[in-house]
């Protein structure tokens, strides 16, 4: 078959060597990955990526995200407005956000945060958002995944003016090795995607190197952030792989090991399975 205009589609990149011991994908879009959901789940499975948690950005998205967890096994969820989305928003949409995270498969709430890159909504608007869903979290007991792109003070800062959640994760780390330290310091998770094996993310890398074991997830962000050496094709959670061997070549610990302490800080953050 072929796509529009006579090209064929992009082939997937191969089924990368499973993983020793059993992870997960701790923020992917399935609503966006354009794959059926079984499909995507086996071949996570035969890479040995046991569990996905798809993310909300908007309500839309986090319906489809309720709506997945609750129809397979291995999928959970996250809910929760994008900092992007987040412009006008009125307390109808949150209250909306907060009845969905009652759902038992709801994980986390998230991704929420603050995005000054794109600035594609005010300042105030995000700020509002970012601190309501933080209170979302504790209400419901929930995890809170954060999106911070270009924004680490704001963030830190109103965590601490709020209160941080008991679990805090910090989706797609894009913070320096100082910035790692200050999480690590308050316990916060980070959670490293496909970016980290790309050659100009040393800055990123010095993170990983500094954050401690109990304190890493993984995550594609797919089909984001492909890692080397699929960079530029579609990104899936069965190319975790790739992402984890790099992550533990980078800490120089054994990738066995690694899997472990990803598994474990995954019941820890979201609940047992």
């Amino acid at each position: 078959m072929t796509g529009q205009a006579g090209k064929a589609p992009r082939p997937l990149p191969p089924l990368p060597e499973p993983l020793p011991v059993e992870v997960f994908d701790s923020h992917c879009h399935l609503d966006a990955a354009g794959t059926p959901i079984g499909e995507a789940l086996a071949s996570a499975r035969a890479a040995g990526i046991g569990r996905i948690v798809t993310i909300g950005c908007d309500l839309p998205s986090s319906r489809f995200a309720v709506d997945a967890a609750g129809g397979y096994e291995r999928v959970f969820a996250g809910v929760a407005i994008h900092p992007n989305e987040t412009s006008g928003i009125t307390d109808a949409v949150l209250d909306d956000i907060e009845a969905m995270a009652a759902h038992d498969k709801v994980v986390a709430i998230g991704e929420t945060g603050l995005d000054y890159y794109r600035d594609r909504a005010p300042t105030d608007d995000q700020h509002r958002s970012f601190r309501a869903h933080i209170a979302i979290a504790k209400r419901t007991g929930k995890a809170l995944v954060i999106h911070d792109r270009d924004a680490h003070d704001d963030v830190l800062r109103i965590l601490q003016e709020e209160g941080a959640p008991e679990r805090v994760v910090f989706h797609c780390f894009s913070g320096d090795a100082a910035m790692a330290k200050v999480c690590a310091d308050r316990g916060y998770v980070m959670s490293f995607a496909g970016n980290v094996t790309f050659k100009n993310a040393e800055p990123l890398r010095e993170a990983l190197r500094v954050a401690p074991l109990d304190l890493i997830l993984v995550e594609t962000d797919a089909p984001f952030l492909t890692p080397v050496p699929h960079r530029g094709k579609p990104n899936a959670s069965y190319l975790i792989p790739h992402t984890v061997r790099f992550m533990a070549e980078v800490k120089g610990v054994d990738v066995a090991e690694l899997c472990t302490a990803i598994a474990s800080n995954g019941e820890r953050v979201f609940g047992a399975w």
